[in-house]
């Protein structure tokens, strides 16, 4: 199956057919206006960019990663950025898909949007049916997201986020109050998995490689998985207590005490190996982490033997 990346709202515009202007972080579409011919089934696409859908009157699957998720009339359901995804309209007679990215969020609704609402880190989220009251609730409020972004205003952005910090309250409230990242992190998280997957082999890379390494960065973690980097970081953070950084930190400290102890190699041999464009930035780096000199590290080692 092949796999289509968006990495920009402009991205769905154009696999949707429908006319953008600029590059916009965030946008609001109404279900029957973008599929006119109904059943349809989407492509599969790796987005980088949130999806919060409000379905009124419908049916279908939302399939996500290996997970399918039938949807029914009066029901919310959001996605992350990510995940493999596509869906089947069975029926669709009414619904609303605000689409914004995480620039929008850091922007303009809060800079540690992440602490603020943790449930946006969410790895896999069902969908989740409304009551009557409560789904009236949740169209008004997405009509007057509707109408907003419909007018010209120079305070536009800032009274979408206003308005999207309201529903953001509201799911918090009524669906993830007792939501822990951590504890869904530790039990099954794809996004941390496949870093760590990633971050052992990157290692294991520059452990076998005889030449000299270029040190691993998040960007680099963040291209291969389709994610923005802040995005990324925020999740393993999240899931994890620790930033990609310090995982890169640690992982730097434990190969370099093996090659330490199990080779031959100079320090600076192993810090070209571990990336470390000077000698003298390994060592200031190793006696920061450990409080001893790589060569102290190796001698006290040897001496144990």
């Amino acid at each position: 199956m092949a796999v289509v990346v968006h990495h920009t709202i402009c991205d769905l515009y154009h696999t949707l057919q429908l006319p953008v202007e600029g590059e916009p972080d965030f946008t609001i579409l109404s279900i029957p206006d973008i599929h006119h011919e109904i059943p349809y089934s989407s492509p599969a696409l790796r987005a980088d960019y949130f999806s919060f859908i409000l379905t009124k009157d419908g049916s279908g699957v939302y399939y996500l990663d290996d997970h399918r998720f039938p949807f029914h009339s009066r029901m919310l359901y959001f996605t992350n950025p990510g995940h493999i995804k596509s869906y089947e309209l069975q029926e669709a007679n009414e619904g609303y898909i605000i689409i914004l990215t995480e620039n929008f969020l850091r922007e303009h609704v809060h800079s540690d949007v992440f602490d603020e609402f943790p449930f946006l880190l969410a790895e896999i989220v069902p969908p989740k049916t409304l009551s009557e009251k409560k789904f009236e609730e949740y169209e008004t409020l997405y009509k007057q997201i509707s109408d907003e972004f419909e007018r010209s205003s120079i305070y536009k952005d800032t009274i979408l986020a206003n308005l999207f910090v309201i529903l953001l309250l509201k799911i918090k409230e009524d669906f993830w109050l007792a939501y822990n990242p951590k504890i869904e992190g530790s039990q099954n998280s794809r996004i941390v998995q496949s870093f760590k997957q990633l971050l052992e082999k990157e290692f294991r890379t520059m452990v076998s490689d005889t030449g000299t390494s270029r040190r691993p960065q998040v960007k680099d973690f963040a291209n291969q998985l389709h994610l923005h980097p802040n995005y990324l970081n925020a999740v393993i953070r999240s899931k994890t207590g620790k930033t990609i950084n310090d995982w890169l930190t640690g992982r730097t400290l434990t190969t370099a005490k093996s090659l330490l102890r199990n080779t031959r190699l100079s320090a600076k041999e192993i810090a070209f190996k571990l990336g470390f464009r000077e000698p003298t930035h390994f060592n200031r780096f190793f006696k920061k982490h450990t409080g001893t000199t790589p060569t102290a590290y190796r001698k006290h080692r040897e001496a144990l033997r």
